[in-house]
């Protein structure tokens, strides 16, 4: 399939009139064809005023209709076939399997969705019937339901150039729920942006919907991000990113005339304790299962695990010494952008340049834009003194913090920042130990596990994939599961209206 590089604007291909930029190959560093132009403040400005105009239609549309068009969206993605996969691979140095796990995640996430909003429930239809002959008051006839918030601007994630991108996660709830989509595409993949947008272009044209439900906007910097936030008829954002690019975007949106919401994921090194017994009798078999888990994807899925928290002794030496084994042979991998593997390594220079900081295992080394694997090691007394030794190194680097006993830990787990996920190893006879600790990690983390690690999200009902600041900008929502889209609706109540005058779901009663 041949790309065009243009915005999709109305349902139409529009070639930006902003700088052109390409996407490029982070395998060999080579600029990919063709050129993609950026969207001017002009572009921007048409994209939402037809997301807008769009709205008070498309919100209505039945529950029926709105589910074929998500079911649409995911068999417009499947028919791309290997034109999707392929340009993918090149433009994230990602290896076809994980691609291809990738679309099908998406495309299992559209039909997720299309399923719950069959099912009605997150409308959360409510009816108070009157009481005429109360007294002192007469009763009112109230009728409640949960409506769509207005259109929604989303930002692609670097690491995730289908789950969380174009179509993903973000897109498909704030669809579900009712509301258009103006999508600014991660600038690292724009051929895989346009090639599953136009899947979705398609779907609004085929299902009938109005043509400003969706939009694709492209621009190599940051002039369209804000603009999009800051356009008045844009009601909410949905964002996975950088803290600073997160915070950035709350702030802009914050200083509207009406502030708007922004779901932002952020930032987490996903804290992984481990407890006496458990280190003991298999501390070694944790040790591996962690390396694994840690250069899993390079390091570049937001639930790898960054932070071990244990209390000295054999165990912990047993797991430090399988952990390293097993980083000193992995292989260096490709990441995903030359910028992200540049700051890759500054993080690492970082940590090794700490004097409270030792370096336990390194991977080995490969060709430029390669990471290889890092693991650290230090005192809690120096990770309670060095508040810096929080901050998230995207990518496969570990800091393992050595406590002196079980206070210790709890300190440390006390002074933590809020967290996508815990984890924690236990045997039967931690349990004890353990327990306690449930509702001050709950506290800080949107999901907690036990005897495994984090990444690996699973789309489901009962999953949250969010959590405390900086985390995410709001740590009551999530953004994978179908909770998410809860995030683009707000509770509207109707009181004594006649039954001509009520929105359809509402005569049901």
């Amino acid at each position: 399939m041949t790309l065009s590089g243009d915005l999709i604007i109305g349902g139409a291909n529009v070639r930006g009139a902003a700088a052109a930029f390409s996407a490029i190959n982070p395998a060999n560093g080579n600029p990919m064809e063709p050129s993609f132009a950026g969207a001017t403040k002009e572009q921007v400005e048409e994209a939402t005023s037809l997301a807008w105009d769009a709205f008070p239609v498309y919100k209505e549309t039945s529950l029926d209709d709105r589910a074929r068009f998500l079911e649409a969206i995911a068999e417009g993605i499947v028919a791309l076939g290997d034109d999707l996969v392929m340009r993918a691979i090149d433009e994230t140095g990602l290896p076809r399997g994980r691609i291809e796990g990738e679309r099908a995640r998406t495309v299992g996430q559209l039909r997720l969705f299309a399923k719950e909003v069959r099912d009605g429930r997150f409308q959360e239809l409510r009816f108070d019937p009157a009481d005429t002959e109360r007294r002192p008051v007469a009763k009112p006839d109230l009728r409640l339901r949960n409506v769509a918030l207005g259109p929604v601007a989303v930002f692609g994630a670097s690491n995730f150039p289908l789950a969380f991108s174009v179509a993903g996660g973000d897109t498909a709830s704030a669809l579900a729920a009712g509301c258009p989509v103006v999508v600014k595409a991660h600038s690292a993949h724009p051929g895989t942006s346009e090639l599953v947008g136009r899947a979705v272009a398609d779907a609004v044209a085929a299902c009938g919907l109005p043509r400003g439900t969706f939009g694709l906007l492209f621009d190599a910097g940051f002039e369209v991000g804000q603009t999009l936030v800051a356009d008045h008829r844009i009601r909410a954002v949905g964002f996975t990113g950088s803290r600073r690019g997160g915070t950035a975007l709350m702030k802009i949106a914050s200083e509207r005339k009406q502030p708007i919401p922004v779901y932002a994921e952020m930032s987490s090194i996903n804290p992984v304790i481990l407890y006496p017994n458990a280190l003991r009798s298999r501390g070694a078999e944790i040790g591996k299962s962690f390396a694994s888990s840690l250069i899993l994807g390079a390091g570049q899925f937001c639930t790898n695990p960054g932070l071990i928290i244990a209390v000295e002794g054999a165990g912990l030496d047993a797991f430090i010494g399988s952990a390293a084994a097993a980083l000193s042979e992995s292989q260096a991998q490709t990441m995903l952008t030359g910028g992200i593997f540049d700051a890759y390594c500054n993080g690492v220079a970082r940590l090794s340049s700490s004097p409270s900081v030792s370096q336990v295992a390194a991977g080995k080394d490969g060709t430029p834009n390669q990471a290889a694997a890092a693991l650290f090691e230090t005192t809690a007394a120096a990770f309670l003194a060095n508040p810096e030794l929080q901050e998230e190194v995207f990518g496969a680097s570990g800091l393992i913090v050595r406590c002196r006993d079980d206070e210790e830990l709890r300190t440390v787990v006390g002074s933590l920042e809020g967290q996508l996920t815990i984890a924690l190893h236990v045997d039967a006879g931690d349990i004890g130990a353990a327990s306690p600790m449930i509702s001050q990690l709950e506290l800080l983390a949107g999901r907690l596990l036990v005897n495994g690690f984090g990444t690996g999200v699973e789309v489901s009902p009962a999953m949250v994939h969010g959590g405390p600041y900086p985390a995410t900008s709001d740590g009551r929502s999530t953004s994978v599961g179908t909770l998410a889209i809860y995030r683009f609706l707000r509770p509207v109540s109707y009181q004594d209206f006649p039954i001509d005058l009520l929105p359809e779901p509402l005569k049901l009663f």
